[in-house]
């Protein structure tokens, strides 16, 4: 199993691009163009996790899902909400039901 500080190192490095100069890195670019552009390129990439599913093709499906999550990370960065407290949500979340959990969000 591939160790989850992965995910840690990755988001150090994406809020160290936060303050870099935008043409120094598509990170750093895509934080100057604001919350709406990094929220179109997630909104992209969820479109093509989706298509690759639909193709069938796990390989495709594993690096759009990459993809997806990368961008995800820069908009949580962009909030300064990090993997912990994503994790930490997954973890209250476990072993409740789906449906509990949306009705405990009146959802």
């Amino acid at each position: 199993m591939i160790d989850v500080e992965i995910l840690h190192r990755l988001q150090k490095t994406l809020v160290e691009r936060k303050d870099a100069a935008p043409d120094s890195s598509y990170v750093a670019s895509l934080y100057a163009k604001g919350a709406d552009a990094i929220c179109k390129k997630v909104a992209e990439e969820a479109a093509e996790t989706i298509m690759a599913a639909k193709d069938g093709d796990r390989l495709h499906l594993v690096r759009e899902v990459a993809d997806l999550w990368f961008h995800s990370m820069i908009l949580l960065a962009q909030f300064g909400v990090g993997v912990d407290d994503v994790l930490a949500e997954l973890h209250r979340r476990e072993g409740v039901s789906g449906i509990d959990e949306k009705k405990s969000r009146g959802v």
